[in-house]
């Protein structure tokens, strides 16, 4: 179900063109990815299925989830699922919205989260070819986004360079919910070649590692897990910190995608007052790590939290940066947010602009 919540009077679009980060493209069937799959992986799929690492993971069973995680009015006329027909996309999204520049995040068919390593590079290649002719080539206002799976780290750095000369490719897209905390040294490949190839890694929620969502286990309603997004990326944030990651690659831009992004002040606050008093234990974190959550990380937008005074919401801006948000829809899904009222404050001009685009072309080097 869609509907409206919240109508405002001043739209608080850009004057100009948006560049909108988190578009999720998707397969009309699973048929469509059989053409970039070799033979034998596409037989496999076919006979054998994913192989996950939670049993349970198939959340498509959640009633919100259905139809498809998506709008009512995002299912296209050729009868496939939403985000799966390119030409609804442009009228329905890009044209209709003054789309510059839209930023492709797959969520299917979820390569990074299969027990066998094999196939899941194997699907993560054959998704980034598809992304390539079903996406990019065809609409030039879209680029890409180097899904890999992280659990092989080899094969991830691999499919790196294999992909990162082709600048239709912007970003490297990792799930924030792995086998291990991102910090650990085992990743840490992956992030030097993504230094290498001069692309920011995207954390966009997602991940079946099978560890339950939450700190306190799995939840009982969907609210629950909804809000564990937030959850779950500050301690990214905090081990991609504490771990040295972001002392030891100067260079490294994570983008953290539909996760909200006030709590990071508190956050870092927190933080700060371990590190001064812990600060023994990590010799490796060289700076406060409020430092290192201004300089090294981006948000997108949507979700935006939605402050009980509008001018709340400026506060946690202006601790953040202006120049660390990244406008994004999470088109075609349920929790959309329009580009016309995704602010209940009054931007500046130049706030606008930054947020709806310039920042973006910053981070992605568009």
């Amino acid at each position: 179900m869609s509907q409206s919540v919240l109508e405002f009077d001043a739209p608080q679009t850009a004057k100009t063109g948006i560049v909108d980060c988190d578009i999720h493209p998707n397969f009309r069937s699973n048929a469509d990815l059989l053409p970039f799959l070799p033979k034998c992986w596409g037989a496999h799929w076919q006979e054998y299925g994913p192989h996950l690492r939670q049993g349970l993971s198939s959340t498509l069973a959640h009633p919100r989830m259905n139809p498809a995680v998506a709008r009512a009015d995002a299912w296209p006329p050729n009868g496939g699922p939403p985000g799966s027909d390119l030409a609804f996309m442009r009228a329905h999204h890009l044209d209709a919205y003054d789309i510059e520049h839209g930023m492709l995040m797959c969520l299917r068919p979820g390569g990074c989260d299969e027990r066998n390593l094999d196939f899941g590079a194997a699907l993560c290649s054959a998704t980034n070819d598809w992304q390539l002719e079903a996406w990019v080539k065809p609409e030039p206002r879209l680029s890409a986004g180097i899904t890999i799976s992280q659990e092989d780290p080899a094969a991830a750095v691999a499919e790196i360079e294999r992909c990162a000369p082709n600048s239709a490719y912007r970003i490297i897209n990792m799930p924030p919910r792995m086998a291990e905390p991102p910090g650990r040294r085992r990743y840490w490949p992956i992030y030097q070649a993504a230094v290498a190839a001069g692309l920011p890694i995207g954390l966009h929620i997602s991940g079946v590692p099978g560890h339950p969502s939450t700190g306190a286990g799995w939840p009982s309603f969907y609210i629950q897990e909804h809000h564990a997004n937030a959850q779950s990326m500050q301690a990214v944030v905090t081990s991609l910190i504490m771990e040295g990651v972001t002392e030891h690659f100067p260079d490294l831009r994570f983008v953290l995608i539909e996760c909200g992004f006030a709590w990071a002040p508190s956050l870092g606050w927190r933080l700060d007052r371990l590190w001064n008093r812990m600060r023994t234990e990590v010799p490796h974190v060289k700076r406060p790590p409020s430092e290192y959550i201004r300089d090294r990380f981006w948000y997108t937008t949507q979700p935006i939290e939605e402050t009980e005074e509008p001018e709340h919401l400026r506060e946690i801006i202006d601790w953040i940066g202006w120049d660390r948000l990244l406008f994004s829809t999470d088109y075609p899904h349920w929790d959309f947010d329009d580009p016309r009222y995704t602010f209940r404050i009054a931007l500046t001009e130049a706030e606008r602009q930054s947020v709806f685009r310039d920042n973006a072309r910053r981070v992605f080097r568009l």
